[in-house]
């Protein structure tokens, strides 16, 4: 078959064992290892699975690692971004928020993107592992070290054990205080159309096991077809049908995702300026100081010595840190709202909310969104102009 850039197929791993292991067919599995099979990438960067809610980003040039690795992992929170070394060629499973911090890292000169191969995937959102595991042993009613698997498919989150399947749905979930981290929730950008090949179950036919991909660049179309000519995948055509109900689902999800927006941050976009400088105030006075929120940012290409840091003193006054400040102006066009800052927050800060209520502004006043293509931020770099006297 023609593999052509702009088209969309469903697509699934001809191994049998790669295929029921794999979230939707295993494609995004069997295209990874067939890629380093035959050269296409010399590396691959993957979350090694050391239970459902664990991933360990691994490098490897071993395409047996890369299928051992198949299967969905919801409920671990990992942006890959800071784990590419783009040295040499290689290639990674990225949900929108990895795509966008490794173009951001990009416009950095952290990362090569010529040496980078993106295959998206559809992500409606992650969780939290500790939230996760509570949720499993409260709502499920299962020992969290018993799930062996898990996956998310018609809006209902599904756990596997040796005795069986259990699924609930996520909005139930959601009703009762678990499923997606908040930073997920109103997160509108779902289908990655930032990397390579957008790849998902939206718009699969019920009852096949197979991925949705939409071939996207030339880089993707290389991917796709050397898989393809491997023998490692099989694929056919999406229907008009296929297609008409991925983008009716993310048109769905969207308008989701704007509900919660306005559900979370309506008590602080409420608040008066006092009211809400307060809020600010008292959000961060449990800042320890840790740094963890700068070393997990994607975006955030600094070292130790940053200007966040270097403001730092045992003495400091301010009521709130110089630290958080200076990372809130730092961030302000560049903040792709992962959610990872938050997740790692001793304090429970909400980190994430309160950046992208800065960003959000800012972004739209500049109409620039972070990660979706190369543009450059408005104040990235400084142009020096004679003045005429």
């Amino acid at each position: 078959m023609n593999i052509g850039t702009g088209k969309c197929y469903l697509a699934w791993a001809t191994d049998e064992k790669t295929r029921e292991k794999g979230s939707s067919g295993g494609f995004v599995s069997a295209a990874l290892a067939a890629a380093l099979d035959k050269g296409v990438v010399e590396r691959v960067l993957v979350l090694k699975k050391h239970d459902v809610f664990k991933g360990i980003p691994t490098v490897t040039s071993d395409p047996k690692e890369v299928l051992d690795c198949a299967g969905a992992l919801h409920m671990t929170a990992i942006n890959l971004a800071k784990y590419v070394d783009s040295d040499v060629r290689i290639a990674l499973p990225a949900k929108p928020c990895d795509a966008r911090g490794v173009i951001e890292r990009a416009k950095r000169n952290q990362v090569n993107l010529d040496n980078v191969y993106m295959i998206g995937l559809n992500c409606a959102g992650t969780m939290h592992p500790v939230k996760a595991r509570k949720m499993v042993k409260e709502v499920y009613n299962l020992d969290p070290n018993a799930v062996l698997s898990e996956e998310i498919s018609k809006g209902k989150l599904i756990l596997k054990t040796s005795e069986g399947e259990k699924s609930i749905k996520i909005d139930e979930l959601e009703r009762q205080g678990y499923g997606r981290r908040d930073a997920c929730k109103y997160c509108d950008i779902n289908v990655p159309k930032m990397t390579d090949l957008a790849c998902g179950n939206w718009g699969v036919p019920r009852g096949r096991k197979a991925t949705f991909v939409e071939v996207l660049t030339e880089k993707g179309r290389e991917i796709f077809k050397n898989a393809v000519d491997a023998g490692y995948v099989e694929c056919e055509p999406a229907s008009d049908k296929s297609i008409e109900i991925r983008e009716k689902i993310d048109q769905a999800m969207k308008k989701l995702a704007h509900e919660w927006h306005e559900k979370l941050f309506e008590p602080i976009n409420k608040l008066s300026d006092s009211e809400r400088l307060e809020y600010y105030i008292n959000a961060f006075a449990g800042c320890t100081g840790c740094g963890a929120c700068k070393k997990v940012c994607p975006v955030c290409p600094c070292g130790d010595d940053a200007k966040c840091t270097m403001t730092e003193f045992q003495s400091e006054v301010h009521r709130i840190r110089m630290f958080n400040m200076i990372r809130l102006l730092h961030l302000m066009d560049s903040c792709i709202g992962c959610g990872r800052c938050e997740d790692v927050c001793p304090a429970g800060i909400p980190l994430t909310m309160i950046h992208m209520r800065f960003t959000e502004r800012v972004q739209k006043k500049l109409d620039y969104v972070p990660g979706i293509d190369m543009k450059k931020p408005p104040f990235f770099e400084t142009e020096l102009k004679e003045v005429q006297k």
